[in-house]
């Protein structure tokens, strides 16, 4: 994989229409299918990044909870959206056991090494162990709450590829930051962090939550969330790799519910949603369903 560090550097950002990653060549060659701006809406070539949501459930739930969550979890659900929730880590195993198989089940987090002396973590060859693909790194809770910068959840995102894991690491801006014109700031230094510890793409599944949106209630409108997953992805092109930038699905959370889904579906480089709160309720199945 080819990386290029200050490549592309001062461009103007502009609507890429990724094709398949199967299909297109990696070199510069490529036609680069572009729009006028990052208020389109979705497009066949948007369709060939199979179409991704996430559930987190945060710290709740109990094992009655869960069952009930299960019930409503067997659908109908549309089988061209992959599907993945991330329980509590004490409810790993009982999850994957008895939610269905072609639902993914995911941690919410979990250390930089493998074992030793670090009380209250979770290794991600624990997280396999309990029969378990996938790992949310650096939510907006992790970074804000309890301290976590840059550099350590790079070093995680790195460590779960290299255990075998899936990941989707979070990023995102605070109220001030947008309000203050820095959200590209922000979001593209994020990304240059984890980019040195992803040796496989293919993998990773990027979150971009605004944090002034994430269970307030408030949504970016499709518009606001189309134009920076469109600068993510041409941030990844001109940094990673056109590969990178076409096959690379990045998800939008921040309050998305039944409500709203739709709309935010028909943009053409928001290819699924991280869903929080309306992920605990059988609302998440029409969530699922947005693009069915």
């Amino acid at each position: 994989m080819r990386r290029r560090w200050g490549e592309g550097k001062g461009a103007t950002a502009r609507l890429v229409h990724p094709a398949a990653a199967s299909s297109a060549p990696a070199d510069d060659a490529q036609p680069d299918n572009t729009a006028d701006g990052p208020s389109c809406t979705y497009s066949t070539m948007a369709n060939q990044r199979k179409f991704f949501v996430g559930g987190n459930w945060k710290m709740n739930g109990d094992k009655a909870a869960i069952d009930g969550i299960i019930s409503f979890m067997k659908g109908p659900l549309n089988a061209d959206t992959e599907v993945v929730v991330g329980c509590p880590q004490c409810y790993l195993m009982y999850t994957r056991e008895h939610m269905p198989a072609n639902i993914g089940i995911a941690a919410q987090n979990c250390y930089k090494t493998a074992k030793g002396a670090f009380t209250g973590e979770i290794s991600p060859a624990m997280i396999k162990d309990c029969g378990c693909e996938w790992v949310i790194l650096g939510h907006s809770e992790r970074r804000n709450v309890f301290g976590e910068p840059d550099q350590l959840i790079s070093d995680k995102v790195g460590h779960a590829l290299e255990a075998g894991l899936k990941v989707i690491p979070c990023i995102g801006e605070k109220l001030e930051e947008r309000e203050s014109n820095r959200t590209e700031e922000v979001v593209f230094a994020q990304m240059k962090a984890l980019v040195p510890n992803i040796s496989d793409w293919s993998r990773v599944v990027i979150a971009y939550e605004p944090v002034w949106a994430i269970g307030t209630g408030k949504t970016a409108t499709p518009e606001q969330a189309q134009d920076v997953h469109a600068k993510l992805r041409q941030w990844l092109r001109d940094n990673v790799s056109p590969q990178v930038a076409e096959s690379t699905r990045i998800i939008y959370g921040g309050s998305v519910s039944a409500g709203n889904c739709k709309e935010l579906a028909k943009t053409g480089d928001i290819d699924g949603f991280l869903v929080g709160g309306a992920s605990l309720k059988p609302d998440f199945v029409t969530i699922i369903n947005a693009r069915a």
